[in-house]
Order: structure tokens, then sequence, then C-alpha cells
């Protein structure tokens, strides 16, 4: 048996994203091997083939951090699984609980310390597996590690949001439509941002109780704050440069900016006497440990939390995947089929 992958080789851009086969890996001690069933993208997973992510990143490496499948050996001293189990895999292999830190940020699949997902079998540590309750499927599953647990950090966690806050979102990826889903899991009153009508039909049908387009209303943070009744509790920001100064403006006193993206520039000018006379909290979010993984499994199965999926597409075009998420023109997650 061979194990088809996708890895970046020879240099960086997407057309250096090539289909190879290599044999497939043996569990050693604590170790499962899993057989990917699904693996979604994240703008990461572009960024590093484009060599903006890591731009000394080492190559040949196989790209991504997401992937869920079934357990198809166990290596010697396994006791969590057995084979058959269908699991997800966590993105932090070494971020069990706890506060995050160097070291187990570090161990971020797909990126500095190695191979990542996008391929037919993959060996990992028993204890960053999780298994799924039966209501999830490992095609859903693929697309929670990154998206969905950062949006869980940033609204249930760090954001502690409640019922009757305000939250407002941005755009329509994957981590701002899993933040819709748990803002209105949580009964708050959530105000979109979208670029399209076609995009804000999609928005309100998931949830939205409002939705603002900022390409025709330059003003858009002062609208989502009106039409939030005046008063935005937690804001979900991936627009970093373009928009973090604007929500700075609009979030009420003592509220919460969720950082959780930078996708219109790394370096922001703000408003750093507004941040602290009205005691605004900036809080970057990357993911969350198995824990917290374990903790949204639940909550998304009793609540019936569903993922939106873009598109499909089998692994021989996985290029194609990572074009369409590098143009923008994807609602919601893009997940790659390996068998």
């Amino acid at each position: 048996m061979i194990n088809r992958c996708i890895i970046i080789n020879g240099g960086f851009g997407l057309e250096h994203l090539d289909l190879v086969e290599r044999d497939i890996p043996e569990p050693g001690h604590g170790e499962v091997l899993v057989r990917i069933e699904a693996v979604s993208l994240n703008r990461r997973d572009v960024l590093l083939a484009q060599g903006v992510y890591n731009p000394k990143q080492k190559l040949p490496i196989v790209p991504c951090s997401d992937g869920a499948g079934i357990i198809a050996a166990l290596g010697p001293g396994c006791t969590r699984h057995a084979v058959g189990d269908r699991v997800v895999i966590h993105m932090f292999p070494g971020w069990l609980a706890g506060e995050p830190d160097r070291d187990k940020l570090a161990t971020g699949l797909g990126g500095p310390r190695g191979d990542g997902t996008l391929r037919q079998y993959m060996v990992m540590r028993e204890d960053s597996v999780v298994a799924l309750p039966r209501c999830i499927s490992t095609e859903a599953a693929a697309t929670l590690p990154c998206a969905a647990l950062t949006a869980w950090s940033a609204i249930v966690e760090s954001g502690q949001t409640r019922a009757g806050d305000s939250v407002l979102i941005q755009g329509t990826g994957g981590v701002s439509l899993f933040a819709l889903q748990f803002a209105r899991m949580c009964g708050a009153h959530v105000v979109a941002t979208t670029s399209s009508a076609e995009k804000a039909e999609r928005l309100k049908a998931l949830g939205a109780n409002a939705v603002v387009n900022y390409r025709t209303d330059r003003d858009w943070a002062s609208t989502a704050r009106d039409l939030a009744g005046g008063r935005i509790d937690l804001i979900v920001d991936v627009g970093g440069a373009e928009t973090l100064d604007a929500g700075l403006r609009v979030v009420r006193p003592g509220g919460t900016i969720a950082l959780v993206g930078v996708l219109s520039g790394a370096k922001a000018e703000i408003n750093l006497p507004l941040a602290l006379m009205r005691q605004v909290r900036l809080q970057g979010v990357t993911c969350g440990s198995r824990e917290s993984l374990e903790a949204m499994l639940r909550a998304i199965a009793l609540h019936g939390v569903y993922p939106v999926i873009d598109s499909r597409f089998p692994l021989a075009e996985a290029r194609s995947a990572f074009v369409r998420m590098a143009e923008s023109a994807h609602v919601g997650k893009i997940v790659v089929l390996p068998h």
C-alpha cells in the first residue's frame, strides 16, 4: 500500500504543490496511525505554500493542519483509542491543556516543526487525537481544529459571550462563520460584515441579526454599532491592519476585540489613548488546547452546530482547492478528500 501526499516541493508558489507517493509510516510507542478521510484548508496553508507565512520554511513539506479520519493501527502502549475509532487531529499536538507557551505553540502541524495533514496516512501521538461523537462526521470534523476552535476560543473562552451580548463578526471565512454560529448558540445578537448581497443572504440564513456591506458603506463600523443597538461587546477581527482601528472606535468601554487574523495586513495604526481610556481588551487568539477542542466537540454535538462547507476536492486536485482559497472565492470551509 502507498501513502499519497501533497507536498510543497522545489520552491514556494501554488504551482509547486505536487502529488507524490510515500511509504505508509509505522506507529511507534504511544502513537496511532490515522487513515485521513478529510482535510480542510486554512489561510495559513495558502500563505505557507506562497512563502509568506514562513519564508525560511524548509522544503519539501506536507501542508495543512486540519484533518480527521479513522485509526488504522496502534503502536505499543496505546490505551485511549482502538482500531476503527473515528478521530479528529489536534492542530497543536503538544498543547494538551492550560495556557499556551512557546513550546506548545511550536508543535503546530504543517509548519516549522514538520509535515501536516494533506496525505492519506499519518502517525500521531495517541493523546493528540480526539474521538468524535457519533453525530459528527469525519468530513465535518476536519473543518474544526483551526477555524472552529479559534472561533470557540474567541467567543466562548476569551470573549465569555452571554445571552444578550452583541458580537460583530467580519466576512464569510471559516473562523467568521463558526464565530457567528457559536455566538448565536450563546444567545448573542450578531452583526456581520461582508462584501456582497449574495454573501449577506448566506449570513442571514446562518442566523446573523444584521449585515453591513463594507464595500458600499465606508462607515461600516459605526453602522454595525447602530445595528447592534449602540453597544458592541465583542469584535472578532479577522482583518487586522484595515479593521482594527475601526473596531477600537466602536467596541463598548471595557469590551473585547479578539484578533484572530490579519487578512488586510500585519501592521496596523491604532488609537492607543482610546484603547487606554476606554479599557478595551485586545486579545490575540490562536486556536486552543486539546482540552478546549474536546469541550467544543461536546457543545457542537449538543447544539447541532454544523460547518458550512464551500466545496470539496479530491487529493489530485488539491492545487485547485488552494487557488480557490487564495482568490477568496469561498464561503465557509474548503475540504480535500484524500481517499
